[in-house]
């Protein structure tokens, strides 16, 4: 099986890594058929877990070997990695300002049920964009042979993005049912957020193999946008737990098993 993956091509590879990823939104979603609550130890840990590994992901598997191709193809390789991962960032701020707006409109408004699935479901697949570029970028560049570009660092950061898109989902699904909707679409809607990964990390991993150049861009560019979302959404969400200095443990933890997998066995 490992074998049959190996030989298959990365833009293949990505589909079934982003597959796998929107898969964990679908489980996290599923939640709603069994539990009225979900323990939020569980949660905020898992967050914090997966911030860690994202975090760690970020450098080793995506600004590190991004520094390698932007000199390999004789660019500035500061200016470059700072360009994409800047602009990474920039893209969920504006996405951030974009679902004010609505939250504010919201505020001053008696929002229809649709207008209130339409809110939870865009903020959510926002972030799953970049997330499913992040992974496909990964795959298409294991075809260089870049330090820290391989096969199991891709993996790895598929199952970082996969762990902390389980509570996404379960954010999605959880209030839809609150608000009345039944299981069905509640879970149909929370597990829609995901679907965009799938899509975007083909894209991505196109883009990677297609033009060369973009590959250090791309990759410090998945690079800000997973630290936007770690910083903005999974660390902050994890620390509102009473134990707060577990939920960091999580995180150190999450880093750990990221740097032991990308080094030791990059």
């Amino acid at each position: 099986m490992i074998n049959f993956f190996l030989n298959l091509h990365p833009i293949i590879q990505a589909g079934i890594a982003t597959l796998f990823t929107w898969s964990i939104t679908a489980i996290g979603a599923a939640l709603v058929y069994f539990f009225k609550k979900i323990n939020k130890n569980i949660m905020d840990g898992m967050l914090g877990f997966a911030g860690g590994v994202m975090i760690a992901a970020s450098f080793f598997s995506l600004i590190a070997p991004a520094i390698t191709m932007a000199q390999n193809l004789n660019l500035t390789a500061w200016l470059v990695v700072f360009i994409g991962f800047f602009l990474g960032g920039l893209l969920l701020f504006v996405g951030d300002k974009i679902y004010d707006v609505f939250e504010i409109h919201h505020k001053k408004e008696r929002k229809s049920s649709f207008k209130r699935c339409f809110m939870l479901i865009s903020s959510i697949t926002l972030h799953n964009i970049p997330e499913g570029m992040a992974v496909g970028v990964a795959f298409g560049s294991v075809v260089y042979g870049l330090d820290g570009a391989t096969l199991a660092a891709a993996w790895t950061l598929a199952l970082g993005i996969g762990l902390q898109n389980f509570p996404e989902g379960t954010a999605v699904s959880m209030p839809l049912r609150r608000e009345g909707m039944s299981r069905n679409k509640a879970f149909f809607l929370g597990q829609l957020s995901g679907i965009v990964e799938p899509i975007s990390g083909i894209i991505g991993a196109i883009l990677v193999i297609k033009i060369r150049i973009l590959l250090p861009y791309l990759l410090a560019f998945a690079a800000g946008a997973m630290i936007y979302v770690v910083v903005e959404e999974l660390i902050p969400e994890s620390q509102t737990n009473k134990k707060k200095d577990v939920m960091a443990l999580f995180t150190l933890i999450g880093f750990s098993v990221m740097m032991i997998l990308d080094v030791a066995l990059g």
